[in-house]
């Protein structure tokens, strides 16, 4: 991790990465396996996108 986001929001990090729209087709989709991918690739981590997961009722809430 090289902290090019640090300090930044999910949605700038998605923003700035130009990943955006295929972060929002993903969870229309609910295509978890690329939604988890696309987040690794800005740089976010387990507890990180298990919370972005459950929030788009994605997986269970615990």
């Amino acid at each position: 991790m090289d902290d090019k986001y640090k300090g930044t929001t999910v949605n700038e990090r998605l923003y700035l990465s130009g990943l955006m729209d295929k972060f929002d087709k993903a969870v229309s989709e609910k295509n978890v396996d690329v939604i988890i991918s696309i987040l690794e690739e800005v740089e976010l981590t387990g507890s990180n996108i298990d919370e972005i997961l459950k929030f788009n009722k994605l997986i269970d809430q615990v």
